[in-house]
């Protein structure tokens, strides 16, 4: 049998227990190939199978069993889910949108679980639901999210942030940030080090041999030749030029309000762009229910869905686990 996946609950007053169960509850949680375990808390994951009608126990696994990892199972009929249960919250009293402090604690805890495990080779990936990034903090979380956090984790200083789907991907070189400060966080330097890890990512877990890599400009027309800015010839085509020395396939900077238009023809197999909503926008507009955020350069897989925990579906049951599904499958395409 090959290596587990582990899926990460997120926050429990969030959306993921509840597309978690409901993935689950309809028979699509599944590689086919690969057991599932998810880090997270059997009460709440209780709670969220009830938002549809269904009832489930929570069993401890003997010691001894194969699937050693985990310590309980969720049973629905003839239906079971491995469960590493690591939290005791008072689920029946948690209110939707409103994590406290236990909660925080509990997101950390299934993270950085679902880590280690992946570090020790135990398990093939990880595949994380949203959390709250202020409940993170409350917590003693010095990160500001999933990707900083699981980055300082492993030892790594430079990620990537990938947002991907069948028809596009896009890797960024800067993530949360004012625009106002987008600028002065560019340096070729930056640029290059994003372009040499996407590069080495799609190589090494997409089975590209040659990836081509277009690196979008900053301003519009991509500066008009510095009339409307400077940052291309400064920053972006210094990055460009050292990465084709490396034999890297980048070209650029384009203008990024045509390049996606090739981009989705299949003219590149990635899009390096400058800022967060640069490179989501376009990624959001075609894979709103099923794009997957995959964090690069990281010694292990990651994924996640490319969604917050929507606080104003959960506990209704509408939001919808597609993101959830193709980050479990991405997870298995990578590891294989």
């Amino acid at each position: 049998m090959k290596r587990p996946i582990v899926i990460t609950m997120g926050d429990p007053t969030g959306v993921g227990p509840e597309i978690i169960m409901k993935a689950w509850l309809e028979g699509q949680l599944s590689t086919g190939q690969r057991p599932m375990i998810v880090a997270g808390d059997g009460a709440v994951l209780q709670r969220a199978a009830s938002i549809f009608g269904a009832e489930v126990t929570v069993e401890a696994l003997e010691d001894g069993v194969s699937e050693a990892l985990a310590s309980h199972r969720l049973v629905c009929g003839e239906r079971s889910l491995l469960l590493k249960n690591l939290s005791q919250l008072p689920a029946a009293n948690l209110v939707y949108g409103a994590p406290d402090l236990a909660c925080g604690q509990a997101m950390i805890r299934y993270i950085e679980w679902a880590c280690d495990r992946c570090l020790s080779g135990e398990v093939a990936a990880m595949v994380t639901a949203p959390v709250n990034k202020q409940a993170l903090r409350a917590a003693g979380c010095e990160a500001p999210g999933h990707t900083e956090l699981l980055a300082a984790r492993c030892g790594v200083e430079k990620v990537v942030m990938m947002l991907a789907g069948c028809r596009l991907r896009v890797c960024l070189v800067t993530t949360h940030l004012p625009y106002s400060a987008v600028p002065a966080a560019l340096s070729p330097e930056e640029i290059l080090a994003t372009v040499q890890i996407s590069d080495a990512a799609l190589r090494r877990y997409f089975a590209l041999e040659s990836p081509r890599l277009a690196v979008l400009a900053l301003n519009p027309h991509a500066g008009e030749g510095g009339q409307f800015g400077d940052e291309e010839q400064r920053l972006i085509t210094p990055a460009i030029e050292a990465a084709r020395q490396q034999g890297i396939d980048a070209s650029g900077p384009h203008s990024a309000d045509a390049l996606f238009h090739f981009a989705v023809q299949g003219a590149y197999d990635a899009v390096i762009c400058m800022y967060h909503d640069q490179g989501l926008i376009p990624l959001k507009l075609l894979h709103f229910d099923d794009g997957v955020n995959v964090t690069l350069g990281l010694p292990i897989i990651r994924t996640s869905v490319d969604h917050g925990t929507a606080y104003d579906l959960a506990g209704s049951g509408r939001a919808s686990e597609k993101s959830l599904l193709a980050a479990v499958a991405l997870a298995d395409q990578m590891a294989s």
